[in-house]
């Protein structure tokens, strides 16, 4: 035995799997049988360095073996090619040894991502009394950092990751690049429903299937794959399973281009949406052209925001005493009062006592009776925000199901914040009720290479982060999570969909540096909860694997969110302007009335909407004229791709004291807050 030898060996073996562990996302396992690995590493050995010691070889160790048996197969892949645990430049004979174990181990294919049940592999060394002294045994042994540790789902997580490789490699094998190039021709068009949010990881998708389709045998492929799998987010890993998968999939089987797209709408679009530019030929242009004149509809087609003097008295629920002098037909002797106010910023939760009531109660009951009435104008409100579109000739026939020309479209454009866009370009869900998103490298020389990780620790404590990406409890999920940024401004996204399967309490929200590579300058990040956005900036350096709190988040009993900051947050950002109105405020209301298709007692013709439109806001988007769900049956048939364009072509026109304010829909649930004056002042929250 040389002493030397094996310490030296054992500590090389040692220091090349901490340096694996720290330079790759992922580590993994070679489909070998590892006894039969125990005992070549055994057979290895020389026979006079490997003398019987008591009834066994000096060698042959319980240690020794566990480590072989749980750590021997163990690879990296970089740029295509394998490196073992054994590739180490070892001392003496056991230089033989690691070039045999290496060779054995990297013969056979990868099977599945190295994980642990236990912290370490084998045992450092241990003591024992023999012939009246003490011998301290050393063994082979490593530390398994965290991130490759699983003690309590290892089966299903490996199961996880199987999975999604086979996933990955069929998008790679099955989705084409031509399929891929439409696609972002049609971003670049705008004529794709929420493509813009998919151009990144197409982008990114992209280079890789071309990379892989330059590989021409089987094992350079699969190592392609397992190599990438720790290195690019699930939005392009899983591509093939989510929807753009779908339409990518049916464009590579050659499947009509309209037919792909209508079939992607299907999955993607909701029932009344702004849409972007649609899909139509030269020839149907013009045949929907010569329908339009023939049915005698193109006057009708110039559209402009609607104003008060659009509306008669029989359609208006609710007016204020400066709206109702401009209304048509509007008694003068109505009793309003002017001179609203507007109110400093508030909290919604300080509201969720107050009386309620529903709707049509509200409409039946409490309306006829109001003299002032304010909205309370939520973050969460900014999607509900609407505007009444009428026709730029009075005397024009109505193009839609009901008989009068107005209609109405929905924010489709409300800004989000540059960080919030960033998760989205890289294919991170930014619509759950909960979000915390972090960024880095966005200042300075942009050389700050750090790999920062969000993390949340849920209050049963289950721990999302880059090696355990989603809680099976809460369905929160790490969506997006980047290690090098490589002279870009870097993004990771955590965000939970739904309230209903998350537990009450406290979500601890904090940032790991897990390497450290000399940057500077810092991170931003962002916690948005109902509709609320709270910024934080830490302008500070960052050291190897500080963690830095940002907030905690705690889910009460009621669904209600509430933040306590550990870093200073913005506190601009718990309000913001929107169609020239600031949120969280109260706002006055000059106009309550229902949606056009229920003007003059008109049913039948749709679900029926609540406009509340408020004083001083004006939609500085550029809406739809018209939406092909509106529109007259006679108008559509063939023609449905050609009308949709011409609405979202046609021009809205601006007008003076526009009718813009926020809408409801009979069919989904809401809540509203509002201020009511008649012969007392009272708080009442709405239920839609």
């Amino acid at each position: 035995m040389i002493p030397n030898a094996y310490e030296n060996f054992i500590l090389e073996v040692r220091a090349h799997f901490d340096s694996m562990c720290e330079e790759n996302p992922l580590l993994f396992v070679t489909d070998v049988d590892c006894d039969r690995l125990w005992e070549l590493y055994l057979d290895s050995i020389p026979p006079e360095e490997n003398k019987i010691f008591r009834t066994r070889r000096e060698y042959d160790c319980s240690a020794c073996r566990n480590f072989v048996k749980h750590g021997g197969n163990v690879v990296a892949v970089k740029d295509g090619k394998l490196t073992s645990i054994w590739d180490v430049d070892a001392p003496d004979f056991f230089g033989d040894v690691v070039k045999k174990l290496s060779g054995f181990v990297k013969a056979a294919p990868v099977s599945n991502v190295f994980l642990s049940p236990f912290p370490s592999l084998g045992v450092e060394k241990n003591r024992e009394l023999w012939m009246d002294r003490i011998v301290v045994w050393e063994h082979l042994f490593a530390e398994v950092p965290g991130k490759f540790v699983n003690r309590t789902d290892l089966a299903g997580k490996l199961a996880e990751y199987r999975a999604t490789k086979e996933v990955f490699q069929r998008g790679l094998q099955e989705l084409s690049i031509e399929s891929i190039d439409i696609v972002l021709d049609l971003i670049s068009q705008n004529s794709l429903y929420r493509g813009e949010e998919w151009k990144s990881a197409l982008e990114q998708f992209r280079k890789l299937k071309s990379n892989y389709d330059t590989l021409r045998n089987g094992e350079a492929r699969d190592l392609f794959v397992w190599e990438n799998l720790g290195r690019t987010g699930t939005s392009i890993t899983r591509i093939r399973n989510h929807s753009m998968g779908t339409l990518l999939a049916d464009l590579s089987e050659g499947m009509d281009l309209e037919a792909a797209v209508t079939r992607w709408e299907k999955i993607m679009a909701p029932s009344n949406y702004k849409r972007p530019k649609a899909i139509f030929t030269q020839q149907m242009l013009e045949e929907a052209k010569e329908q339009i004149l023939r049915l005698g509809y193109l006057e009708s087609l110039p559209r402009r925001f609607a104003t008060l003097n659009d509306i008669t008295v029989n359609n208006i629920l609710f007016a204020n005493r400066d709206a109702a002098r401009r209304i048509p037909d509007a008694s003068t002797g109505l009793d309003f009062f002017s001179d609203l106010k507007k109110e400093a910023v508030s909290n919604p939760r300080q509201f969720s006592k107050v009386q309620e009531i529903g709707i049509e109660d509200f409409v039946q009951k409490v309306l006829p009776t109001a003299r002032n009435l304010e909205v309370f104008f939520e973050n969460r409100h900014t999607t509900n925000l609407v505007s009444l579109i009428a026709p730029v000739n009075r005397e024009a026939p109505s193009l839609f199901k009901w008989e009068n020309g107005f209609s109405w479209a929905y924010t489709g454009n409300i800004a989000d914040s540059r960080l919030k866009e960033r998760v989205k370009a890289a294919g991170g869900a930014v619509d759950g009720v909960l979000r915390f998103s972090i960024q880095w490298n966005d200042v300075g020389d942009g050389k700050n290479d750090n790999d920062e990780d969000a993390h949340c620790l849920e209050p049963n404590g289950t721990h999302i982060y880059y090696s355990h990406k989603r809680s099976e409890h809460s369905n929160g999920s790490l969506d997006v999570d980047i290690q090098h940024p490589r002279g870009k401004v870097a993004v990771e996204n955590i965000t939970w969909p739904s309230t209903m399967s998350m537990l009450p309490g406290v979500y601890k929200m904090y940032v790991h540096t897990y390497a450290g590579r000399g940057g500077r300058g810092g991170f931003r990040a962002e916690i948005e909860a109902d509709g609320i956005v709270h910024t934080y900036d830490y302008p500070h350096d960052t050291k190897h694997h500080e963690k830095v709190y940002v907030a905690d988040v705690t889910l009460h009993k009621d669904g209600q969110f509430t933040i306590k900051d550990k870093l200073p947050s913005g506190i601009s950002s718990n309000s913001k302007t929107v169609w020239g109105i600031s949120t969280n405020q109260f706002i006055p209301v000059s106009v309550v009335c229902y949606s056009p298709n229920w003007w003059d007692e008109q049913t039948g013709n749709g679900n029926r909407h609540y406009f509340f439109m408020l004083k001083d806001c004006v939609n500085d988007e550029s809406p739809n004229g018209f939406y092909n769900e509106q529109l007259k049956q006679e108008l559509l048939g063939p023609h449905k791709r050609v009308l949709e364009a011409l609405g979202a072509r046609t021009r809205v026109q601006d007008t003076p004291d526009q009718l813009s304010g926020l809408g409801f829909s009979s069919t989904r649930p809401g809540t509203l807050v509002v201020r009511v004056t008649g012969a007392t002042e009272r708080l009442l929250k709405i239920r839609f």
